[in-house]
C-alpha cells in the first residue's frame, strides 16, 4: 500500500514528499554510479513525487545513456533523488534514494525486499554474481 513519506539531503536544502509502496519492491544496483553512491532506490511515477523546494542549488549529473538525471544537492552533496525515461521500465520515473527518506521507521527498513540488478554488464534484468557488498 502506498505512504507518503519525507525525504531531504542532509543539509534540509533538497526536500521531497513521495508516496510509495516500499513493500512493492526496492533495488540496489552494481553500476559505477550506484556503487560509488551505495544508493538504495525505489522508482515511483513523477506524479507521485513532489518537490518542495527551488530547484535553484540542486545539480544535475547524467552519463551513460543520458537517460537517467542523478540530482544532488550543491551545498552538502547528497543525492536523495533522481529522474529520467526509460521506456523497458515503463517511461518516465522518479527514483528516490531510501537511505533520504526522513521519517521512516529503522525496523521497516530492515524488512525491505531488495532487487538486485547488475548494471555495472548493462544486464539489468540479472542479479549480479555478488551482492553481499552492495
Amino acid at each position: 500500500m502506498k505512504r507518503t513519506y519525507k525525504g531531504s539531503c542532509h543539509c534540509g536544502r533538497i526536500r521531497y514528499e513521495v508516496d510509495v509502496d516500499l513493500e512493492a519492491g526496492t533495488s540496489r544496483c552494481n553500476c559505477s554510479y550506484c556503487s560509488k553512491m551505495r544508493y538504495w532506490g525505489a522508482s515511483v511515477k513523477p506524479e507521485d513525487f513532489r518537490l518542495l523546494c527551488e530547484e535553484s542549488g540542486i545539480g544535475d549529473y547524467q552519463f551513460g545513456t543520458m537517460s537517467g538525471h542523478h540530482r544532488f544537492c550543491m551545498t552538502c552533496g547528497t543525492a536523495p533523488y533522481g529522474h529520467g525515461y526509460v521506456e523497458q521500465i515503463g517511461g518516465a520515473f522518479v527514483s528516490i534514494n531510501i537511505a533520504c527518506l526522513d521519517d521512516i521507521d529503522p525496523a521497516v527498513l530492515a524488512t525491505l525486499p531488495v532487487q538486485y540488478m547488475d548494471g555495472l554488464h548493462n544486464n539489468w534484468w540479472n542479479v549480479p554474481g555478488e551482492t553481499r557488498h552492495m
